[in-house]
C-alpha cells in the first residue's frame, strides 16, 4: 500500500478569491505524517470485507464519531489561527449556502 499527496495551484479560487498566493520559490514542498497509522480491509464487491453489523471495529465506536470537549477546543483553535479560507463562509462565491455548510461539525 502507498500513500500519496498532491498539491495543485488553486490560487485563483481556493485562497480567499486569489488573495493568498502560493510562494512557489519555496518549492519543493515537503510534508510528513506524524504517528500515522491506517486500518483498512480488502474490497470484495459489493461491500468491503470488513463491513459489519456489529460495533467491533474501531470506526464503529462512539469515540470515532464524536469529539471530546478538548478536541472541540483544539478544532476551534485551528479554525481561528490556521484556516485562511472557508468556502462555507464565502458568500460572494456561494450566495446560497451549500448543503454541507449547514451541518454542525459536532453532530
Amino acid at each position: 500500500m502507498y500513500l500519496f499527496s498532491s498539491i495543485w495551484n488553486a490560487d485563483d479560487w481556493a485562497t480567499r478569491g486569489g488573495m493568498e498566493k502560493t510562494d512557489w520559490k519555496k518549492a519543493p514542498f515537503v510534508s510528513s505524517y506524524k504517528d500515522f497509522s491506517v486500518d483498512g480491509c480488502q474490497w470484495e464487491d459489493p461491500y468491503p470485507a470488513c463491513v459489519s453489523t456489529t460495533t467491533q471495529n474501531w470506526w464503529d465506536q462512539y469515540e470515532a464519531w464524536h469529539l471530546s470537549d478538548s478536541q472541540k477546543m483544539d478544532f476551534a483553535w485551528v479554525e481561528r489561527n490556521l484556516v485562511i479560507y472557508d468556502y462555507c463562509k464565502d458568500t460572494e462565491r456561494y450566495p446560497q449556502m451549500l448543503e454541507e455548510c449547514s451541518l454542525s461539525p459536532w453532530d
